[in-house]
């Protein structure tokens, strides 16, 4: 039998803090989502003033990162190259750049997802977070 790593709930708050703080240094108004590696939801947190919406997306882009152990971007980079097909790949919704897994010891643990803002400054919200474990 194998042993693995888990992201507990001190991890999340970690991830989340920190990720916060980097969109509050930047004046990013944004929702982020931590989830474990099988996409589900850990934490949630909508900053004040981001917009509604951003509270579905997160979720999507870390549950996305998350079962495929990338980064959502690749999803979106797949698309944008005209292979419209995967649109219908099942259980897959945030096909958009934000959403970055989180890897211990080449295993993914969970994944990061924001929304709010452009999506690089999304993804470098979620990677300011993930860099809090030190990982």
């Amino acid at each position: 039998m194998k042993t693995k790593a888990v992201l507990e709930l001190a991890e999340a708050k970690s991830i989340a803090a920190a990720a916060e703080a980097e969109a509050r240094a930047n004046q990013w108004a944004v929702s982020i989502a931590i989830v474990d590696d099988g996409g589900h939801l850990l934490w949630l947190q909508r900053l004040d003033g981001a917009a509604p919406i951003s509270a579905q997306i997160a979720p999507a882009k870390a549950q996305t990162a998350a079962l495929g152990r990338r980064e959502s971007r690749i999803y979106e980079e797949v698309i944008n190259g005209g292979r419209f097909s995967f649109l219908s790949a099942p259980g897959l919704q945030g096909l958009l750049e934000g959403g970055v897994p989180i890897l211990k010891d080449g295993q993914c643990i969970g994944a990061v997802g924001v929304s709010g803002v452009k999506s690089t400054e999304d993804a470098q919200v979620a990677r300011a977070g993930i860099a809090a474990l030190g990982l």
